[in-house]
């Protein structure tokens, strides 16, 4: 993708021609215009298996690492990317989450592209599972029965139960979030939640990215890109209950100048993805 070398710019008008509609990119220094295609470029990618994706455990904010079988889903979703032809990323956006942030490491190192600037925010995590996490899946739908964990993983506004404020695994307890104001972070939360405090992520840093022309991966978690997903996509409360993310395999967004999506496909082998991603939903019968 062509883009104006200056850090500072930004679209403030379209022009069409040669069959393509281009917006008018005005650098900050000197008022120059320059052409920059009006169909921005996203990849969202979620991070590979973790140690506790194999042990079957809710993991949300716990952080833990990747499995051996993960950095190596890691390594193939980069080596899937650069071969992807035209796929040139400007910027990468990840929570701050270890599996997250290595995935995101280890598919930069195969693109040869480790140099790209790489933007951690909590607004990104996965969603907080509250007094889930650490349990079992398995034994969680054998004590609860598998509607209420069903309910409880996968339903838009039903938020397992919280953790206190005096529980280890409550953010207000890891240094990492020292920084963010203790009445937004989260004890526990539902599908609707995470599209509340994702969103204005969205909104504030990676739209305006989009729209002055670079191209964007977002490295995250199952239920923080279901949520981005489910605002692209325009996906209903209902619906979004059976929307499964595989893991390992970028999902790449043409989008046009609205940031409307013009197309949308897995990289890679479209079964592999699909039963990667049944693979997902079938995690609390294991």
């Amino acid at each position: 993708m062509t883009q104006p070398d200056d850090p500072g710019r930004f679209p403030n008008s379209s022009h069409s021609g040669t069959g393509a509609t281009y917006l008018v990119c005005v650098t900050s220094a000197g008022g120059r215009e320059v052409a920059c295609p009006a169909v921005p470029t996203l990849a969202i990618l979620r991070h590979g298996q973790s140690t506790w994706n194999a042990e079957n455990r809710f993991t949300g904010w716990t952080d833990v690492d990747l499995s051996a079988g993960g950095e190596e889903e890691a390594r193939e979703s980069g080596r899937l990317m650069r071969a992807e032809p035209g796929l040139e990323f400007d910027v990468v956006h990840t929570s701050v989450l270890t599996r997250a942030v290595r995935t995101a490491n280890l598919a930069l190192d195969e693109m040869g592209r480790s140099y790209l600037p790489v933007r951690r925010h909590w607004r990104l995590n996965e969603r907080h599972y509250g007094a889930l996490q650490g349990l079992n899946k398995r034994e969680t739908a054998d004590q609860y029965g598998p509607d209420q964990v069903k309910a409880w993983r996968r339903s838009y506004d039903t938020p397992p139960p919280a953790l206190s404020h005096d529980d280890a695994r409550h953010p207000v307890n890891d240094p990492r979030y020292r920084d963010v104001p203790e009445s937004v972070l989260p004890a526990t939360e539902c599908l609707a939640d995470v599209v509340r405090r994702l969103m204005p992520y969205w909104e504030d840093v990676i739209a305006p990215e989009l729209i002055a022309g670079r191209t964007v991966l977002v490295v995250a978690h199952g239920n923080s890109l279901r949520s981005l997903v489910k605002q692209l996509e325009h996906i209903s409360d209902a619906d979004i209950v059976d929307l499964d993310i595989p893991t390992g395999f970028p999902r790449v967004y043409d989008l046009d100048d609205r940031l409307e999506v013009v197309s949308a496909r897995y990289l890679g082998d479209p079964e592999a993805a699909k039963q990667a991603a049944d693979a997902v939903a079938r995690q609390a019968e294991r």
